[in-house]
């Protein structure tokens, strides 16, 4: 076998081999997903803690189902030459899947279990030992990975898991699974005990519950037999009158807890005499009710902003979890009322992507923090933020009112999130001008919104767009209207560019070489000419085929001194009775951006 593992294709994958190739830990994925299936409402109804939102058993199947995807992909992609991906290769498209395609808190821990794997298979094949690794892994960085580790869940299951794998003698991988799988088993029977919320619902930790699914495919795998569990059913676990107190030797005694049930901070925890939990697990940490379940993917960043970043979210809610994939991708999620900082917290952090955001419920709480304002006579307070580039176009956005970003240089998502708090106004209108892609412009636009401001982004995807929209602007109008009325301005204004090829590349029309004249109509490439006059005519004819009574024309910093000229002219021969305007922009993209209203 190679260093890299490509050798493992030569070994079998069937049961009772003594190791597991990339075929066989694919089996055990697809054993997974049927499990989590089959138990997916028995974890859904276990489901209290962090939160009775009963999604556990979906959240988990659902990353599982991320996870092989990615998988199934690395095995179509591997090269002709090579008869299947290593193990390796597998396990970490896996992890990588998980952690991309991860859902609730149950299913970023899962994607650490498969990173633990991957991590421990870089060598060579699923053994023993790296079975014992690979849980010792999971559960290093799941406890790392967590801002507040609470004791009678999945960590502390995964922990029993691990410990028994170590204690295993046996050399065989099937002997191991068992004992980890079994280990797991009972610790999940245990978690009742350890964690108040669970034993008052009369329940074991639903994330525990589809860890032990995990562990229980493998032993299916490696030893061609399930393990025969309980169903486990809500109440079954109930201890009504009773908590339990541990001492430094284990459970010392069980008293009665009649009188004091009426509080309900101590409904809703349990008490360590060692230590292991104190707070009250039902809460979250901060002040403020949790609303909001938020997760997003974070690249770009290093373990140094991440650590940052958990601390950050763990001062903003509780059930924080942070992970990557051991390949530059983050997975955070976090349960919260001040969803716009949980998002601001990953703009400050990295490259955001694939936000998701969901209420937990509408409570009265919910709606009482919209504020109420005060009825104006005359003009609203609100002011329009425009992102551009180039000078020329930065004061023309400026006499029409707006404040401007941008200018020459480049925008970020934290620049424009920093230009929004700076104004001043209540309401805000946000002109972005296709400076950002549409991800970044939801999590600016959820972080800047609380109640002390309204921001709207309207749909500007191009300066032109946002001048049109600039041109209906009205604060005599309420913002909902006035933010209608723009975006319907810059919708009804086609768009496109004239840009020079710098490069021969591949476009949907043909290939270009460096120098030719590139005609886009909004993002698309539709001409191409060897000459750049002949390029912008070719566009402004595609363009006005479909009518228009306004051509705008916004020269770039690149632009020769009679293209402006060349193509109002060629309007007028060709279009009578369309009226031109012609400005510089000053922009470097393009040499000329173009707008038909």
């Amino acid at each position: 076998m190679t260093s890299d593992g490509r050798g493992d294709a030569e070994l079998p994958s069937a049961v009772g081999s003594n190791a597991l190739n990339g075929p066989a830990l694919l089996r055990w994925g697809r054993v997974c997903l049927e499990g989590l299936e089959q138990r997916r409402e028995e974890i859904n109804a276990l489901n209290v803690f962090p939160i009775a939102d009963a999604d556990t058993g979906t959240n988990m199947l659902a990353t599982m189902r991320a996870a092989m995807q990615a998988a199934e992909a690395a095995m179509v992609a591997a090269p002709s030459t090579v008869a299947v991906p290593s193990t390796h290769e597998v396990a970490a498209a896996m992890a990588r899947g998980a952690t991309l395609g991860a859902r609730g808190n149950s299913g970023i821990i899962l994607s650490q279990v498969l990173r633990g794997i991957a991590e421990a298979v870089r060598g060579g094949l699923l053994t023993a030992d790296t079975l014992r690794e690979a849980l010792a892994t999971a559960s290093a960085l799941v406890r790392e990975s967590l801002s507040v580790p609470v004791e009678g869940t999945i960590l502390t299951v995964l922990d029993r898991a691990s410990e028994c794998a170590a204690a295993c003698p046996e050399p065989v991988l099937a002997e191991v699974a068992v004992a980890a799988a079994d280990g797991a088993a009972k610790a999940l029977g245990d978690t009742p005990a350890q964690l108040g919320v669970l034993r008052e619902a009369g329940v074991v930790d639903a994330g525990a519950r589809g860890l032990v699914v995990l562990l229980d495919s493998l032993v299916a795998v490696t030893l061609g037999e399930t393990p025969d569990r309980p169903q486990y059913v809500r109440g079954e676990f109930a201890v009504p009158q009773t908590h339990v107190e541990r001492g430094d030797m284990g459970i010392v005694a069980a008293h009665d807890d009649s009188a004091s049930r009426d509080s309900a901070e101590h409904q809703s925890s349990v008490q360590w005499q060692g230590g292991i939990e104190s707070r009250n697990n039902a809460e979250p940490q901060n002040s403020a009710e949790p609303h909001f379940e938020v997760m997003y993917l974070l690249s770009d960043t290093d373990n140094r902003r991440i650590a940052r970043l958990r601390d950050r979210l763990a001062e903003l809610g509780d059930s924080v979890v942070v992970v990557g994939d051991g390949a530059g991708s983050w997975s955070a999620h976090v349960h919260c009322a001040d969803a716009g900082a949980a998002v601001e917290a990953g703009i400050a952090t990295g490259t955001l992507s694939a936000i998701r955001i969901e209420s937990f419920a509408i409570t009265a709480r919910t709606a009482t923090a919209t504020p109420v304002w005060p009825a104006q006579d005359g003009p609203a307070d609100r002011g329009v933020l425009a992102v551009v580039a180039g000078d020329g176009a930065a004061a023309l956005f400026e006499a029409g009112g707006a404040v401007v970003l941008g200018g020459d240089g480049t925008v970020t998502s934290a620049a424009l999130l920093a230009a929004i708090r700076q104004l001043p106004n209540r309401e805000v209108l946000v002109l972005p001008n296709g400076a950002l892609p549409a991800h970044e412009l939801v999590a600016v636009g959820v972080a800047a919104r609380d109640v002390h401001r309204d921001v709207l982004l309207l749909p500007s995807g191009s300066m032109v767009q946002g001048l049109a929209a600039l041109a209906v602007h009205d604060c005599g109008r309420i913002a909902v209207d006035d933010a209608f009325a723009m975006s319907e301005a810059a919708a009804a204004t086609r768009w496109g560019s004239l840009r020079a090829a710098t490069e021969r590349a591949l476009t949907m029309v043909g290939t270009c070489e460096a120098g030719d004249g590139l005609g886009l109509v909004g993002h698309d490439v539709v001409v191409i000419d060897r000459d750049v006059p002949t390029a912008g005519r070719t566009l402004l004819d595609r363009m006005l085929a479909f009518g228009g009574e306004l051509v705008t024309l916004l020269m770039g910093a690149a632009a020769p001194a009679e293209l402006a000229a060349e193509l109002a002219a060629h309007i007028a021969n060709g279009f009578p009775g369309i009226e031109v305007s012609v400005y510089c922009g000053g922009q470097h993209a393009d040499l000329v951006q173009i707008g038909v209203e």
